[in-house]
């Protein structure tokens, strides 16, 4: 997979509490991912940019949300989740980086 590919596929890491709680506790990481990025193109993502095994992929549509601003009234796009489980043994590091 090429490296544009990969970086329009996965935007960003979801670096909250609850997330590194889960990363502690069962070696889950998540993501924002493009709205048209499938499982597998997630999983070949997160294995070619951190080198890792991936063991399974959840992704979820979270709806955008309703917001004023005065009178005017706006919307926030819709946005990708992806739950990445990895194998036994496997860690991503973001302090480092991978390019």
């Amino acid at each position: 997979m090429s490296e544009i590919k990969i970086y329009q596929t996965l935007v960003r890491p979801i670096l909250t509490e609850r997330s590194t709680l889960l990363r502690d506790k069962h070696n889950q990481y998540f993501f924002v991912a493009d709205l048209g990025a499938t499982k597998t193109g997630i999983k070949k993502a997160v294995e070619d940019l951190f080198k890792v095994k991936v063991a399974s992929v959840r992704t979820m549509i979270v709806p955008g949300k309703t917001r004023r601003l005065g009178r005017s009234e706006g919307r926030r796009a819709d946005w990708k989740k992806a739950v990445v489980t990895l194998a036994e043994g496997q860690k991503i590091d973001f302090t480092q980086e991978t390019v």
